[in-house]
């Protein structure tokens, strides 16, 4: 990586940074959701840990894929709405028209994308161990895999939902958020793979939350690491994220044919 390239990247990193914290509305958002969220499961787990032992046995199984789950969701939102601010403003084109080369443009909406979810993380993840004693830190070395695999997940949704709205405009917008939940049943964030009907489970774990989510489960209910499960996660990833890439660079390339990168409306 030359010199010029990681200026150009913090340029953009640097660009989003302002405009995130510029404007706090845009700051509550990343903490607001996550809060609530952690919240309800974890009141509800509380009460159903009081109800049924079998419950209380599964310890924070619910809270744990709740924050894990925020990795992934928030991850994707950070990375899809940095994009999204390129086309808000109308400025993707002339951002196209400078030396900025596409995978610099990738990586400053990763690294944007790391620090937002930095942002609202972190708080709602000490709010669970003063609420309701879970510290997901605790968790170590675990807490690294389970987190890289996640973030990868969520940069190759983002690329995927970038590349549709660049090419069909902002009247496919509403993808940026409704993609990832239709991985929620799918990637057994909140209960086993066994669950799914049997021929359900093979598309299940062909993905790579799905693994991660398992293995949170292994690790918390069995208090043993599945190295195996998180090695099964990285390598899907590293296919779904070559591949989100290909297709955000194909979208790319189709939309400078159609010149859809002049004509950003709906």
């Amino acid at each position: 990586m030359t010199r010029a390239s990681l200026r150009r990247i913090f340029a953009l990193v640097l660009r989003y940074w302002y405009l995130l914290q510029g404007s706090w509305p845009r700051i509550v958002d990343l903490v607001y959701w996550p809060t609530v969220q952690m919240l309800m499961w974890g009141f509800l787990q509380v009460y159903l840990a009081e109800k049924s032992s079998a419950m209380a046995l599964a310890g924070g199984t619910f809270i744990g894929s709740v924050l894990l789950w925020d990795i992934l969701f928030r991850g994707q939102i950070g990375f899809s709405v940095s994009f999204l601010e390129e086309m808000w403003s109308r400025n993707l084109a002339n951002l196209m028209m400078t030396p900025l080369r596409v995978w610099e443009f990738i990586a400053a909406l990763m690294v944007m994308s790391v620090i937002r979810l930095a942002i609202g993380f972190v708080p709602v993840s000490l709010m669970a161990i003063a609420f309701f004693g879970f510290n997901l830190w605790g968790l170590g070395i675990a807490l690294a895999a389970f987190f890289a695999n996640l973030i990868v997940t969520s940069w190759a949704i983002g690329l995927i939902a970038s590349g549709v709205v660049l090419r069909n405009g902002l009247g496919a917008e509403a993808l940026v958020w409704s993609i990832p939940f239709l991985l929620l049943p799918l990637a057994c964030v909140y209960y086993p793979v066994e669950v799914l009907p049997a021929w359900l489970q093979p598309l299940s774990l062909a993905l790579p939350p799905t693994h991660v989510f398992e293995g949170m489960r292994t690790l918390i209910l069995e208090q043993r690491f599945d190295a195996g499960e998180m090695l099964w996660a990285a390598g899907l990833n590293a296919v779904c994220f070559a591949a989100a890439v290909a297709a955000f660079v194909a979208f790319l390339k189709s939309s400078r044919r159609a010149g859809s990168l002049l004509q950003l409306g709906e």
